[in-house]
Order: C-alpha cells, then sequence, then structure tokens
C-alpha cells in the first residue's frame, strides 16, 4: 500500500446468483434460459426468484408471476427454489471477502456486500475480489466502486456483468444525470410518480430539486433524503455492526381463492406460528404487529398497529386477528402475510436502509 491510497467502498454483487448456483450443480444448463421461482410449477401461483440472463433475453424479471414467464420464455428451465443451498453458497462467498486485505465487510444480503478498503487502485482491488470469489466458489460477481454507499450501489449496474465501474462526485451527474429517478436505489416507482407530479423526472432534476418542495410532498425526513439520493451523497463508511432484524414476517399464496372468514382465521394462526418460532429466536418483545392482503386479481393492502411490548404468544396472536376482522368480507383472498415487529436493542444499527446515511 502507497501514500495514495485512501478510503473506497466496493460493492459485490454475484452476477444472477440463485440461477448460476443451479447451473454450478447441473453443468447441463449452461447456456440454456434457467428460471427459479416457488416449487418450479408454473402452474402454481409463485413468482420468479431469479432468472438466468438467457431467460431475461425474453423478458423475464424478478417478481414476474412464474406462469407469465413460463409464457414468455417456454423452453426455459424451471426449478424450485432451494434457500438452504443459495444459503450455503452465500456464506462461502461472504467468507472470502472477510478474507481480503483490510476488508470490511457490510452484507446486505444473499448475494451482496459492501466492502470498505483502502488503496490506490480500487480497480485492481476489485479484480482481486472478482478472482478470489471465483476461485472458491466458482460464481462471477460484479463490482461497483464508488467513494459512498449509494454511489458504489448504482456503479455495479454499469460493470454487470463481471465488470467494474466507478461512480464518485466527480462523474456522478455525468454519468447518472440523464436517468430517470427510478434508477436511483432507494427509489421505486411509486415514489418515482409522486416526484414526476412535481416535474421532477430524472436524476439531475432531483439533485437540484427545491428543498421546500420536496419536504412538503415527502416530509421533512425523506423529502431531504430523496434529495441526497439525487446527488450520490450519504455514508462512506461501510459497518460491519451485524444487521439485527426489526420484525419477522411469514406469507402463504393460496393455490385457490378462499373467501371463509374461518379459513381467513386458520391461515393467520399458522402463519403467526412460523413467525412466532423466529421471534422466540430472537429473545426480543414483539411490539407491532401487521398483516398483507392480496385481495384477486392482485389489490394488496397493508394494516399495522403498535402494541405493548409483550413475550406472550396468545397476545400476539389475538392483536393479529383484531387486524384480520377488517378483512373486506365476501373478497376472494390469494395472499395473506402476518408480521411481528420487534424491540430493537441499544446497539442496533441505526436508521432503516444503508442508503440513508447509515444503519
Amino acid at each position: 500500500m502507497t501514500g495514495s491510497a485512501r478510503p473506497w467502498v466496493l460493492h459485490v454483487d454475484l452476477d444472477q446468483f440463485i440461477a448460476a448456483v443451479e447451473v454450478l450443480r447441473r453443468p447441463e444448463l449452461a447456456g440454456r434460459p434457467v428460471i427459479v421461482g416457488g416449487r418450479g410449477d408454473p402452474t402454481e401461483r409463485a413468482v420468479v426468484s431469479t432468472a438466468s440472463y438467457e431467460a431475461r433475453e425474453f423478458g423475464v424479471g424478478s417478481g414476474m408471476p412464474l406462469r407469465i414467464a413460463a409464457r414468455k420464455a417456454p423452453d426455459a428451465v424451471i426449478l424450485p427454489v432451494d434457500a438452504p443451498t443459495y444459503t450455503a453458497a452465500s456464506k462461502e462467498v461472504m467468507a472470502t471477502l472477510r478474507a481480503q486485505p483490510g476488508a470490511v465487510v457490510q452484507v446486505l444480503g444473499w448475494d451482496e456486500a459492501f466492502l470498505g478498503v483502502s488503496t490506490d487502485d480500487p480497480e485492481a482491488y476489485a479484480r482481486d475480489v472478482q478472482r478470489a470469489v471465483l476461485e472458491r466458489t466458482r460464481l462471477h460477481c460484479s463490482v461497483g466502486i464508488g467513494d459512498t454507499l449509494v454511489r458504489a450501489k448504482n456503479a455495479t449496474d454499469f460493470g454487470k456483468p463481471r465488470g467494474t465501474f466507478r461512480l464518485t462526485a466527480d462523474n456522478w451527474l455525468e454519468v447518472m444525470g440523464d436517468r430517470p429517478t427510478v434508477a436511483l436505489w432507494g427509489i421505486g416507482s411509486k415514489i418515482s410518480k409522486r416526484l414526476a407530479a412535481h416535474g421532477i423526472h430524472t436524476v439531475t432534476e432531483l439533485a437540484h430539486a427545491d428543498e421546500a418542495e420536496l419536504v412538503a410532498e415527502f416530509g421533512p425526513k425523506m423529502g431531504l433524503w430523496y434529495r441526497q439520493l439525487g446527488r450520490g451523497d450519504g455514508a462512506s463508511v461501510v459497518d460491519d455492526t451485524p444487521w439485527v432484524a426489526r420484525g419477522h414476517g411469514r406469507e402463504t399464496t393460496f393455490q385457490q381463492n378462499i373467501v371463509e372468514r374461518a379459513e381467513i382465521e386458520d391461515a393467520a394462526r399458522e402463519l403467526v406460528r412460523q413467525v412466532l418460532e423466529d421471534v422466540v429466536a430472537e429473545g426480543r418483545p414483539v411490539v407491532g404487529v401487521g398483516i398483507k392482503v392480496r385481495y384477486a386479481p392482485f389489490v394488496t393492502k397493508n394494516l399495522v398497529h403498535k402494541i405493548p411490548a409483550t413475550y406472550d404468544r396468545e397476545t400476539v396472536l389475538t392483536e393479529i386477528l383484531k387486524l384480520v376482522a377488517k378483512i373486506e368480507p365476501d373478497r376472494p383472498l390469494r395472499l395473506l402475510g402476518v408480521r411481528a415487529e420487534l424491540a430493537m436493542p441499544d446497539d442496533a444499527r441505526e436508521g432503516h436502509t444503508p442508503t440513508r446515511s447509515g444503519w
């Protein structure tokens, strides 16, 4: 390391991770369109967890109903989700990242993580990371390089697949400025539409948007945060403090719509049982509950409320059933989910997401 070394944020993202893991154990699938989702049966209600690049060429994407994906790519191989296998592969990848010289690793999920490093050649460091991951796991990854977490995360899109790309304050608006706001990490379609209603369509327009107007629309915290995203600003320090879950949830998609109140309550009881198994392992009290309801054909509603801190299973069940009672009667239901929010420990990361200037 020379005297010109400086801090950098690298965002490591595994290329088509789940599909790639499946191809490793089924080499004959290499080069073919592969779709992973549900139980691998497109006649059932399920969504795509991931699609290989070959499947994506047919317009298949994550979150798409499996039956639609099968129509778009009729020759695709459709496989069931195998979470334990993906978890094991992810652990190998993260162990590889932690073994890199001087790296601080902040895990974001199965297939991505931030690395905080000091180097005078971040591209060379990124290529070393790619080689190390490939040698240990036989998986390829892309690496975004930035001077903030936001810029590194957005940079990865330009490096895919198997490449690297650098985004800093110097080239942020040159590269990102004309892109739509939805291209930013942390802004989805709903927020982008609300921004568009104020004449804010591009990243540059968001970066220079009137703060008062954003605050009026989104509130004092989120309004300023969205403008910060437009500039690519925010946290620049990678934090390896273990992530602590704010809650646990489970959901089920019914293969046939259900309407009867007793059947809905039975489904809720089973989901609560599963959630409470996760909650018990956390050892923290429940402080809020919620349900997710998807009416046929595809209208989703969320109901939540806070409750006094409790460890009592019956209390949690009772509070969730109060929300279930608010489900519209005689309206066909295709999905039900339940969630329990937990009290956070004093030493947990602050904030909600890494884009909000930290955790």
